[in-house]
């Protein structure tokens, strides 16, 4: 796939602190930033939409969308709509997010059953959407869980973001999804020596965990980033 360039995504952490807005003008205008994944605490309504509209500045006159995560149950969709922002960004099981980690299955990457998806939350959601907001669905804890997505008609899909997902196979899902389908992905880096091999996926978009940019100085990792996409090989990922 003839692919632009690379670009980045930040995701910050739900408790951000108060410079919140501070930092991500300095890390939007350290390298080529597409969004930044703003994840919420929980939160009333009017609290949440008006601590979304203190950020957005920073985000948005840089050029970059700013989708909203997190929340604590609250509905983003409206939060979005309230405050101005681009999209949001659930989980893979968007509408059962109660249910316990443990208690859901962790299928291995084979077929599975098929399930009737018309009245899915995802879709429902994208209902929901069709004002032009992103939607993005990350929390993918197997193959067919992404395929869903993409059939949902997320915007994106965000591999990475499950802590037991080892590299190697990390980047052997994602190499997976850029060969066959069309639905751009982020590639979550947690740390910079990840990096090279995300983009060696050629996935369309390296998301930059908050552990890697949302510290004092941390505008320094996302210039170092930018370094290692325009460096790399031409024709590579």
């Amino acid at each position: 796939m003839a692919d632009p360039q690379t670009r980045l995504i930040l995701l910050t952490a739900p408790e951000a602190g108060p410079d919140l807005k501070d930092r991500l003008a300095r890390a939007v205008a350290a390298g080529d930033v597409a969004a930044v994944i703003l994840r919420l605490p929980p939160g009333e309504e009017r609290a949440l939409v008006n601590a979304v509209k203190a950020v957005a500045p920073a985000v948005q006159e840089a050029g970059a969308a700013l989708v909203l995560a997190g929340g604590g149950g609250i509905d983003l969709a409206t939060v979005a709509s309230r405050s101005g922002a681009d999209g949001v960004h659930v989980p893979a099981n968007h509408g059962a997010e109660d249910q316990a980690e443990s208690d859901i299955p962790a299928e291995a990457d084979g077929e599975e059953d098929e399930e009737d998806e018309g009245d899915s939350p995802l879709r429902a959601l994208r209902e929901r959407l069709r004002d032009g907001r992103i939607l993005g669905v990350g929390r993918l804890r197997t193959k067919h869980a992404a395929m869903e997505a993409g059939e949902a008609g997320a915007d994106y899909v965000l591999f990475g973001d499950e802590a037991k997902l080892a590299h190697d196979d990390l980047v052997a899902r994602l190499t997976w999804w850029v060969e066959i389908f069309e639905t751009p992905c982020i590639a979550l880096a947690r740390d910079l020596a990840a990096v090279p091999d995300l983009l060696a996926t050629g996935a369309e978009f390296i998301g930059l965990d908050p552990v890697l940019w949302a510290g004092e100085g941390g505008e320094a990792a996302v210039a170092e980033v930018q370094r290692m996409i325009q460096d790399r090989p031409a024709g590579e990922g």
